[in-house]
């Protein structure tokens, strides 16, 4: 029974990173109990509340980030369409752009969700399955998009645009004409246009993406 119960754990977790949360298991019939005995056991090791990683299952460099999305229930279907998404500095981490060391975890959710988690901060908005893209498995906004976000938290325009230096540099700001449509949308605060912003900022990164016809 016990290898039978590992085996519909593992089967789940080889899909997150190792990792498993109680939510998951409840749905092919393993209870908190059982994970509760198993991680006494030292088969599981608890990584967040609610989230176990399989003994023998190797650390990710982003577990905290996995599994605090896991613990949102980012790994649950819905018909809602986009789900939970790493959004602002922790995006850009994902994306391994930029220098921001993280004390929170910035997610957008699709409505307004309470959570007993620490350290989160949550946005309710509805994003395009366009301004979401997957990084080892964990949906996050495109980069492009990930830039935009950062002016919209007010995030000073010198970091974001060591965002944009590493992004470009990696040829993973692949889009720079969708960049200044999502600048757009912010621009008016500080009294520009997505075009000036996106300017100013590859002025500021030293840079010019292949593609660009801002000048």
């Amino acid at each position: 029974m016990a290898d039978a119960t590992l085996a519909r754990l593992g089967s789940l977790a080889e899909r997150r990173w190792g990792l498993v949360t109680t939510a998951q298991a409840e749905q092919v019939g393993v209870t908190r109990k059982q994970l509760s005995r198993m991680a006494a056991a030292g088969a599981l090791e608890r990584v967040a509340r609610g989230v176990y990683r399989m003994a023998g299952a190797p650390t990710t460099r982003h577990e905290a980030i996995y599994a605090t999305w896991l613990a949102l229930g980012g790994a649950m279907t819905t018909s809602a369409g986009v789900g939970v998404v790493a959004a602002g500095p922790t995006a850009a981490v994902v994306h391994g752009i930029g220098d921001f060391v993280l004390s929170d975890f910035d997610f957008i959710v699709p409505s307004r969700k309470g959570t007993r988690l620490p350290g989160l901060n949550l946005r309710a908005r509805a994003l395009t399955r366009q301004e979401v893209i997957p990084v080892d498995g964990l949906p996050s906004l495109t980069v492009e998009r990930t830039i935009a976000d950062l002016v919209d938290l007010g995030t000073d325009l010198s970091l974001v645009a060591g965002a944009v230096r590493d992004a470009v540099r990696s040829d993973r700001l692949v889009a720079p004409d969708q960049l200044v449509r999502y600048l757009s949308s912010v621009a008016g605060r500080r009294k520009s246009t997505g075009m000036a912003l996106a300017a100013e900022l590859f002025e500021l990164a030293g840079v010019r993406p292949e593609g660009w016809r801002g000048d």
